[in-house]
């Protein structure tokens, strides 16, 4: 299978790299530095799973040059998803399938928006992974997965052939019931730990043993859980429970993209994250006070980073 993975961060690096190493035809789309180093050393791919390196490694910045392939892997963040979009057209032919894998709960619709409905299905992945330097990707934490779904949840053969795809990489892969439940579930988590993390400045250790942290994180939760429903996704009675319970099984030093980047004073999916939760509350007519609380104190440091890397 043909395969382009639009974004070679932490998730295309690491979903991308495994399908390569599989012996599968793989061209990385990125950029800068990144591009050189993997053009020139290939892309090393750090793993608690085993260590691997694509060499060489197709890579390029030029999607024009890439034509019409099988299937995307849309790595890129939430916040880059529309633009990635229209990048990604050359990309796009009649028998293509587009396989978001971002945090947030738009990225497939906003995909649909620019290529269609025939060509994109649902996603998500579970995986700690980040760039380490130019062409190095780390897998730091969590098993990785990935749960696929048409945006109707019919069954089709391309699902069952994109799922016999990743099993052949020998990474783990489920094929959602419900696609919008199993994104929504991850929405919970990610959006919650996500903002609290990030006003904390704290890994997941302290988030869940300090008294304080451990109730805002909840609370956020359960507004999620709440305005899910208010959009009539069906999150099961224990999906706070089940949640916090993952929480609980990270690693003590754990913390999220958002937070990093954050941290770091680079743009982040806060507007995917819970500005996504504010937006969607205010059009259902409910509060979310502790998501309000969370992005209205973290804007400016947003706004900042935007500006930085639009100057």
């Amino acid at each position: 299978m043909r395969i382009a993975v639009f974004g070679t961060g932490g998730v295309g690096g690491y979903f991308g790299g495994r399908l390569a190493e599989a012996g599968e035809d793989v061209i990385f789309i990125a950029r800068g530095d990144h591009l050189r180093a993997i053009k020139e050393k290939g892309l090393k791919v750090d793993s608690r799973n085993g260590d691997f390196v694509i060499y060489p490694a197709a890579a390029t910045d030029t999607v024009s040059d890439v034509g019409v392939v099988d299937l995307v892997l849309v790595g890129v963040k939430a916040w880059q998803v529309p633009e990635a979009a229209r990048a990604m057209q050359p990309l796009v032919g009649a028998n293509t399938t587009v396989l978001p894998l971002q945090n947030g709960v738009d990225a497939a619709s906003q995909l649909v928006d620019t290529l269609g409905p025939e060509s994109v299905i649902g996603g998500l992945c579970r995986i700690v992974s980040f760039v380490v330097e130019p062409g190095h990707i780390r897998h730091a934490g969590a098993m990785p997965s990935v749960i696929i779904g048409e945006l109707d949840n019919r069954q089709s053969q391309r699902i069952a052939t994109i799922e016999e795809l990743f099993k052949r990489a020998g990474v783990e892969i489920t094929i959602a019931k419900d696609i919008q439940v199993a994104l929504w579930t991850k929405f919970l988590f990610i959006a919650s730990f996500s903002g609290i993390g990030a006003i904390a400045n704290a890994p997941a250790g302290i988030l869940r043993t300090d008294p304080q942290w451990r109730t805002q994180m909840l609370q956020a939760m359960q507004e999620i859980y709440a305005l899910a429903h208010a959009r009539g996704i069906n999150l099961p009675p224990d999906s706070v429970d089940k949640v916090m319970a993952f929480v609980d099984a990270l690693q003590d030093d754990a913390t999220s993209s958002m937070q990093r980047d954050i941290a770091a004073g680079k743009p982040s999916e806060l507007d995917a994250q819970n500005g996504a939760v504010v937006r969607m509350a205010h059009e259902a007519g409910i509060e979310v006070p502790t998501h309000a609380l969370i992005y209205h104190t973290l804007r400016p440091l947003e706004d900042k980073a935007r500006a930085t890397v639009s100057s």
